[in-house]
């Protein structure tokens, strides 16, 4: 039987957009979200870890692809850094703020898609799942990457980046569930390997190789990496799935 092409692939029937985490990859997510929004491919749902959760929650609250693009490349590390003493280099109040302004809605329920944010309890010392509640709350707390920014508490929890135990960032996602996965390869020094792409039956995974890898330092690098991971994007819609079900595109 033959392979679907990534576009038939997602033209067959309703899919979830699962978008992993990656430190400030949230550049690379906009400009994929993008190429799918010129096809008209939408997802019923949506789903993160960290920069994913920041991706999937804003467009689920009803901000497009493109324009969270031009805010994202328009941000400079002072938006940001506000250094205080605690579990964290940065308080994150400036990092709020700015979600806080970027969202049309602050709750799960009012957003356009049902969208469900992973992030990691320190007291449980577990993944949990957010899908109900403050939405600036729960990205916030999906992007707090430890000893970089502060914990945050929601229902008397301190919670961190989702990334630390659900790097994929689907723990919301039912096992069955026809999802579309957007990797982030890792380029931190200090992994030894590189993060396994998660394999599920009704699992197809985008993967752009050699995107800029981006930090607080290089945010000028954002716009490149957003451009890129779009024109990639529409390169891999005509590809042919690999027999895993993934497509592998060069930026």
């Amino acid at each position: 039987m033959n392979q679907p092409t990534l576009r038939e692939w997602i033209a067959d029937r309703p899919f979830s957009l699962a978008l992993s985490s990656g430190f400030f990859g949230f550049f690379a997510h906009a400009g994929m979200l993008s190429a799918l929004e010129d096809e008209g491919s939408l997802p019923e749902q949506t789903c993160g870890s960290s920069a994913g959760a920041l991706i999937a929650g804003a467009w689920a609250a009803g901000v497009n692809a493109e324009t969270i693009g031009s805010v994202l490349c328009e941000l400079r590390r002072p938006d940001f850094w506000d250094p205080r003493p605690g579990l964290g280099l940065l308080r994150g109040a400036l990092f709020r703020q700015r979600l806080e302004q970027l969202l049309p809605t602050r709750r799960f329920s009012a957003t356009r898609v049902p969208v469900c944010v992973s992030v990691f309890d320190l007291f449980e010392r577990r993944t949990t799942v957010l899908r109900s509640g403050d939405l600036a709350a729960a990205i916030h707390a999906s992007c707090a990457v430890p000893l970089l920014f502060q914990p945050v508490w929601i229902d008397g929890h301190p919670l961190v980046d989702g990334g630390v135990a659900d790097r994929p960032g689907i723990a919301g996602l039912a096992a069955d569930s026809r999802v579309l996965f957007h990797h982030l390869s890792s380029k931190s020094p200090w992994r030894r390997k590189a993060p396994p792409i998660p394999t599920r039956p009704s699992l197809t995974a985008l993967i752009i190789e050699g995107l800029p890898r981006l930090g607080p330092f290089s945010l000028e690098r954002g716009e490149l990496a957003f451009e890129k991971a779009r024109r990639a994007t529409r390169q891999a819609l005509s590809r042919t799935l690999n027999h895993l079900g993934h497509v592998c595109v060069e930026a």
